[in-house]
């Protein structure tokens, strides 16, 4: 099935790190590591307690994640009506179904799962066999099931919570009710194990929290927190009797469990209700997680006991309004949202993330109120522009928000924001400029000027060092409307505006001087400009799209075919193409040389921002009511991509975003076959890939490179006077040359004769070891051990062996044959390719004349140049390939 792209393919979505499922943590004994797994839809993502730093991602699962449960082996996820068990939190090897409603809650409970309905039915699963081990049936209206617990200790016994506020333990061997407790009169939200046996922390409705014992049925104490139900509980392991409870206030509430009562309170922990908490085992450590995209680690080093923030993980908590990438390398992209927060995302790892802050009228006074009590926080951010320029030095970034006048400086290198805030004194002094509202903003290449542009029709200029103003553009105004854009050429000579009215104004950038103007057929919503080609793109209010060029300062080029407001628009790096983001969901890929559209598909959500990478590989674009950010791959740096223009009347159609892991469809392999083969193992063995590549010998290369050059070695080695005898040289045994030294053997039975033997055929000297195998392997075709005994010997043996092939070294032409019969094998095999290469080499250099006067040879020498040369052309054509394939990278990305 084709794409609805031909120049896009989804690859990922960054920016989601939790929602409101509750995390589980697992820990890993081999690695002696805590890991944390956290929901984000539908796949979820795993992280290391250490750093936080992502480890996996799961499997996309068809719909979204409802509850998710840990245990030794597996992460058990609920998708719906169906259940999935993941090993190493990637991929799915289980799965479970036959519920007949959603599944909210999991329980690993030894070699069974646990699950519970929406309608209180409960199945017990065999997790191996994925059968149903026994089903327990519960009525919403008496017995409504809200939690579930495994008391320790208790063999083959859960407890079960409910909303009517009865717990019950049962005893799934027998499928029989133990025992039932009183009523608490408020439902039952949490049950959770304290590290003392047979007492159990009970988290209420009504802000209550109960330790009770189930062995005796006694409570032990109570606690009652103001902020509501309690959502979550935890209790420390490291030698510290203290209680963690969360709040849907985002509060989290420590108690001292010796004196029994509040021992300290960590406010504003979470924006929203705090649904996942844990304190790792055995360490003054607590993970917890909420609703508002945020993942935290706390360490208890407080001299109250309370929390402090050691590492945290986050996204925007309200949808993204403004994308751009940063810098042009293309791997940092900075986001501004309607959270009033500015964060940076890097396409590598979630590591290199960072948040500049949240936008703020008096920062001081927004840390001591806490982000959640603030009353200094601006609006959302509804235009910036960064320059890489002059970052160290001072605040390289200015944002304008939603109806404020007011705008602010961002340092990017310093993650906050900056010391200036730009307002001038005639919207001070004159009532009629009391709603006006900065509109547009832009920084100069050289990044030390701010301009920006307002919806009076002025266009002010700022110094970005010291915020002091130096002027104006117009007089008074630039534009008798609001201004809908502003941008500055790469040589800081040249200022263009536009206006709502349609006039596109041009400016000379130091004296400030009127240069001329361009008039379009309609209002202006917004311009962009490609400095390096001097192409202007502007959008009109009519949904149309003009690029001017800003040096002519005319019209070139007209594009038509949105039915809706145009969001966003952006170039790519080599400016030939212009893509465009409308309202009426729609992504558009304009050619600017040819003026055809050659792309164009939809989203299920409109686009409302969105940045080419400087590099070329990636689009990035953000959608309405959705906190992700989308990276969508360039196809054409891969791979051959028709850039035929579309016909006038073509019917795009519907892309689903990516998500956080890749989509693995049936086009990634071509059937069920090829992709369990490709699941269990990636490793191929030298004999699997001997048809498509050759292997190595792994041999070093001092045994096989200069067999070519032993003579010259050899003279060049050669003493300059001979060795003296010593005067009593001790006795020693003869032994035969090579690696691992041997006593030569006397033959008991020299006078019998062999079959073939060398007396018959009238030569007296004995065969080579090498010779010998050859002829062992004339008749079996085997010449493992012929190549087994040239890798043990040494160049100079090797040398020796190869020279003693030929009649006047002791062979024959016989032994010759099949010496080049063995090497013909070797090269048809595609293995040990560098080592046979080397002892064809030096075969040819020593016996090349007995090989030329020999017609039994020649025949072998024939063949032989056949595979070598068919061998060749395929190593040939591999090269080729790659370093094509390597140059068009290089120039692509240059």
């Amino acid at each position: 099935m084709p794409s609805a792209s031909k120049i896009f393919s989804g690859y990922r979505a960054l920016g989601y790190v939790s929602n409101d499922i509750p995390l589980v943590v697992r820990h890993h004994q081999r690695e002696k590591e805590n890991y944390v797994c956290t929901s984000v839809g539908k796949s979820f993502h795993t992280y290391n307690c250490s750093k936080l730093g992502i480890v996996s991602v799961s499997d996309i699962h068809p719909a979204d994640i409802t509850c998710l449960a840990a245990d030794a082996k597996y992460v058990y996820s609920a998708c719906g009506k169906t259940i999935q068990a993941f090993k190493k939190g990637r991929k799915a090897v289980y799965t479970y179904e036959g519920h007949k409603s959603d599944v909210h809650i999991l329980l690993p409970f030894g070699e069974h799962l646990i699950s519970v309905e929406e309608d209180s039915h409960v199945f017990v699963w065999d997790i191996e066999s994925q059968e149903i081990y026994l089903e327990m049936n519960f009525y919403n209206h008496s017995f409504g099931v809200t939690a579930m617990l495994h008391p320790n200790t208790y063999l083959n016994k859960i407890l079960v919570g409910s909303k009517q506020g009865i717990m019950q333990l049962w005893n799934i061997r027998v499928d029989r009710l133990i025992y039932s407790f009183t009523s608490w009169e408020s439902p039952i939200l949490v049950l959770e194990q304290a590290p003392a046996v047979d007492i159990v922390g009970c988290g209420l409705a009504d802000g209550r929290i109960i330790l009770h014992n189930l062995k005796l049925d006694e409570t032990l104490m109570k606690f009652t927190q103001d902020w509501g139900p309690v959502t979550t509980i935890s209790f420390r392991t490291d030698g510290h009797p203290v209680m963690a409870t969360g709040s849907t206030a985002g509060h989290i509430a420590l108690w001292d469990l010796e004196d029994r009562k509040l021992k300290s309170q960590m406010r504003d922990a979470h924006s929203s209700s705090v649904t996942g908490m844990r304190c790792l085992p055995s360490e003054p450590l607590m993970v917890t997680s909420s609703a508002d995209n945020t993942l935290k680690v706390w360490i208890f080093d407080q001299p109250d006991g309370g929390g402090r923030l050691l590492r945290h993980r986050e996204g925007h908590k309200a949808p993204p309004t403004r994308i751009r990438h940063y810098g042009r390398d293309g791997q940092n992209i900075i986001s501004a949202g309607q959270d009033s927060l500015v964060l940076s995302f890097s396409t590598l790892h979630d590591k290199h993330n960072k948040s500049m802050g949240r936008a703020s009228y008096n920062k001081k006074q927004s840390k001591k109120s806490g982000r959640r009590l603030d009353q200094h926080m601006m609006p959302p951010v509804t235009e910036f522009t960064a320059e890489q320029c002059r970052e160290s030095d001072w605040d390289n970034m200015v944002a304008c928000h939603r109806g404020e006048r007011v705008v602010t400086t961002w340092s990017y290198q310093r993650s906050t924001m900056g010391k200036h805030k730009f307002e001038n004194d005639r919207f001070h002094d004159n009532p009629v400029h009391r709603r006006t509202t900065a509109e547009a903003v832009e920084i100069t290449p050289c990044g030390n000027f701010a301009l920006i542009g307002y919806s009076s029709g002025h266009v002010d200029m700022y110094n970005l060092q010291s915020g002091i103003f130096r002027g104006t553009f117009g007089t008074p105004t630039a534009h008798s409307c609001s201004v809908r854009g502003i941008v500055v050429d790469g040589l800081n000579q040249l200022v263009v505006t536009a206006g709502a009215d349609g006039q596109v104004n041009f400016w000379k950038f130091k004296t400030k001087v009127f240069l001329g103007s361009v008039k379009l057929k309609c209002s202006i919503s917004r311009i962009l400009l490609h400095r390096e080609s001097a192409m202007l793109a502007v959008s009109l209010d009519d949904y149309s799209v003009v690029v001017v060029d800003i040096d002519t300062r005319r019209e070139v080029r007209v594009f038509s075919g949105h039915s809706n407001i145009i969001t966003d628009m952006t170039f790519s790096p080599d400016a030939r193409w212009l893509v465009t983001s409308s309202m009426d969901s729609s992504v558009r890929v304009w050619d600017l040389p040819t003026g055809k559209m050659i792309d164009c598909f939809l989203v299920d959500s409109a686009v409302t921002s969105l940045s080419m990478s400087p590099t070329s590989d990636f689009l990035v674009t953000t959608h309405v009511d959705d906190l992700g950010i989308y990276l969508w791959s360039n196809m054409t740096l891969y791979t051959y991509v028709s850039l035929k223009p579309l016909p006038e009347h073509y019917e795009p159609q519907t892309m689903a975003v990516p998500s956080t892991s890749r989509r693995v469809t049936a086009v990634d392999v071509e059937d069920a076959e090829e992709l369990e083969m490709y699941e269990k193992s990636d490793f191929k063995s030298p004999a699997q890939i001997s048809d498509e590549l050759v292997t190595l010998s792994l041999l070093p290369n001092s045994r096989w490179q200069n067999l070519l050059h032993l003579d010259v070695i050899k003279l060049r080695n050669k003493p300059k006077q001979p060795p003296k005898v010593p005067k009593a040289a001790p006795f020693f045994l003869p032994t035969v040359p090579g690696l691992q030294p041997k006593f030569v053997q006397l033959e008991a039975d020299e006078g019998k004769t062999k079959k073939g033997s060398r007396i018959l055929s009238g030569n007296l000297q004995p065969l080579s070891p090498l010779a010998q195998l050859l002829e062992d392997s004339r008749d079996t075709g085997n010449y493992s051990p012929v190549l087994d005994h040239l890798k043990e010997l040494g160049p100079s043996a090797i040398d020796v062996e190869i020279r003693s092939l030929a009649p006047s070294g002791g062979g024959n032409v016989q032994v010759m044959a099949e010496f080049m019969k063995f090497i013909n094998h070797s090269i048809k095999t595609n293995n040990n390719f560098e080592i046979v290469q080397a002892y064809l080499g030096l075969f040819l250099k020593l016996n090349a004349d007995v090989i030329a006067e020999t017609p039994e040879l020649v025949e072998e020498a024939k063949s032989l140049v056949t595979s070598h040369r068919e061998s060749w052309r395929t190593l040939e054509d591999l090269f080729t390939q790659s370093l094509c394939l390597v140059t068009y990278l290089r120039s692509a990305t240059l």
